[in-house]
């Protein structure tokens, strides 16, 4: 797979990140799911977030679409800190998220799924001829091959459906597009047409927040690579001046993988 390599410097040097937590710590009963954990999402970046399970990947992330408060710090979007009440909240402000199981309904056709809860209506009825008409153009501008609209999600292909998805958190304003673990359970072909999705949105400007234990992936289309580690952000690196080798280790602690002495 050809690696992204325009890079994004220039969005950051533009201005404001997008969205951002800053110091953000979140507790559990007894368990510290956060500690002053910080993330800064620019547009036209894709930011892979990385770590082993219980690192805080989930929760730092929930923080950012809104399903959680977190007990100290603060969200902001466009330098604005914002108390976001709900992920209803946070896609007004622009935050979509592509959740792992992608909250499809496998019965009703591409077109209805991508209007997912958000159908447009004349009078009382649904507007069926604009809804299949902006359906289209949402694939076309994200280059999604998709040929019938009419095709139940059922009777596509993971990766179809992971794209379906996508389109519909673009078509839902998202200026920021969170996606867990896009890639996982399908075929390497699928695999690139997703990651090539994922370029296309950070070119488009998006600012697209990728977690992913996939490392191979990870380095093909992210421009900054954030590895959390017990709840805390063990580090942040520019692909461009890191290996897989350094990312492993920041994910481990380095002390972890130093050879026994003696």
């Amino acid at each position: 797979m050809a690696e992204h390599t325009s890079g994004r410097d220039h969005s950051r040097a533009a201005g404001r990140p997008v969205l951002a937590a800053r110091k953000v710590s979140k507790r559990y009963g007894h368990v510290q799911a956060l500690v002053d954990a910080d993330i800064e999402l620019f547009a036209g970046e894709v930011v892979a977030l990385v770590g082993d399970n219980g690192a805080g990947k989930s929760t730092l992330t929930k923080v950012l679409c809104g399903a959680i408060a977190p007990d100290a710090g603060e969200v902001q979007v466009d330098g604005q800190t914002v108390r976001f009440a709900s992920p209803r909240a946070a896609k007004q402000h622009g935050v979509a998220v592509v959740y792992q199981d992608l909250a499809l309904v496998d019965s009703r056709d591409v077109a209805h799924n991508v209007f997912l809860g958000d159908v447009p209506v004349r009078g009382l009825t649904v507007d069926r001829r604009r809804m299949y008409r902006e359906a289209r153009a949402a694939l076309d501008a994200l280059r999604i091959d998709i040929p019938s609209l009419h095709t139940p999600v059922g009777a596509l292909s993971g990766g179809q459906r992971q794209a379906i998805a996508i389109a519909r958190a673009v078509r839902e304003g998202g200026r920021v597009v969170i996606m867990d673990e896009p890639t996982a359970a399908l075929g390497v072909q699928e695999q690139r047409k997703v990651l090539r999705l994922i370029q296309d949105l950070s070119t488009a400007g998006k600012a697209v927040l990728v977690i992913s234990h996939n490392l191979e992936h990870v380095f093909g289309v992210a421009d900054r690579i954030v590895v959390m580690r017990s709840g805390r952000v063990a580090g942040t690196r520019r692909k461009a001046d890191t290996t897989p080798e350094e990312i492993v280790r920041l994910i481990v602690g380095a002390a972890e993988l130093q050879p026994a002495e003696g």
